[in-house]
């Protein structure tokens, strides 16, 4: 699998597509690797897209620098990517922690963007003892502490039992996902407020959640609508977290309807 050594972290990341097509670069969520977006891959292909994904430092075959990260330094990853990779705009969609990078990217470098899309996402993610609290966890007792509850963060009951072979690879990410990684970009989460400078970001920008989401809910989703000048709101019923995976058809159909225009 391809790798670019950038200054301070070695990403892994992938390609599909016609090299000529317009990119679409996706980005993950927290304890997820570059995999999570295998359910909109052919669609954004038969819609004439080429796919750039790319694991998040700390995350799937990308490398492990020591941590705390900032949101800052993971928003820096994807556009040193862009440079080493001689891309000078792309469509971005990330989702939660992926959508926390798009937002900083829409603030500070909206240049690179033709567009943005914000899914399962939010400005800020409240208190810090939340996250200081999942980071003890797997520090002390690796990922399997936090996997069954993310679980059920990310998933429906119902998709949780209609989705087995899906549950069952995510389960697998984010037990795969180092404990050094997850710690670093959760502080990064934790330290993230966006609140503010949202409200600069010139793009053209569709928010998109899941009608359930516990986590990043619809009240999340609206605010950073409200927050951006024009952009739209998608929310897809019957998913939570990762409504890519178990609504992948409404998703993909809001998705590349969004990047048509």
């Amino acid at each position: 699998m391809p790798r670019v050594n950038l200054p301070s972290v070695q990403l892994h990341y992938q390609f599909d597509g016609d090299t000529t097509a317009p990119i679409v670069m996706l980005s993950n969520s927290l304890s997820s690797a570059l995999n999570l977006w295998e359910p909109q891959v052919p669609a954004l292909l038969a819609a004439g897209f080429r796919v750039l994904r790319y694991d998040t430092r700390g995350h799937g075959e990308s490398s492990v620098p020591a941590g705390p990260y900032s949101l800052a330094e993971l928003a820096q990853d994807a556009i040193q990517l862009l440079d080493a990779l001689a891309i000078d705009q792309v469509h971005f969609c990330g989702l939660s922690l992926g959508g926390m990078i798009g937002q900083w990217l829409g603030t500070h470098h909206a240049a690179r963007l033709h567009s943005l899309v914000l899914c399962a996402t939010t400005a800020y993610s409240g208190p810090p003892a939340t996250w200081d609290e999942r980071i003890a966890a797997v520090t002390t007792g690796g990922m399997a502490a936090v996997v069954e509850g993310t679980l059920s963060r990310w998933f429906t009951a119902a998709s949780l039992q209609r989705l087995p072979l899906e549950v069952a690879r995510i389960r697998a990410g984010i037990l795969s996902t180092p404990v050094a990684g997850y710690a670093a970009c959760g502080a990064a989460i934790r330290d993230m407020d966006q609140r503010e400078s949202i409200t600069t970001i010139p793009v053209p920008t569709q928010v998109m959640v899941g009608a359930d989401d516990p986590g990043t809910p619809v009240s999340a989703a609206e605010f950073i609508h409200q927050r951006i000048a024009g952009a739209r709101l998608v929310v897809i019923p019957d998913s939570q977290h990762l409504f890519n995976i178990e609504q992948p058809a409404a998703f993909n159909a809001a998705l590349t309807a969004f990047l048509a225009r």
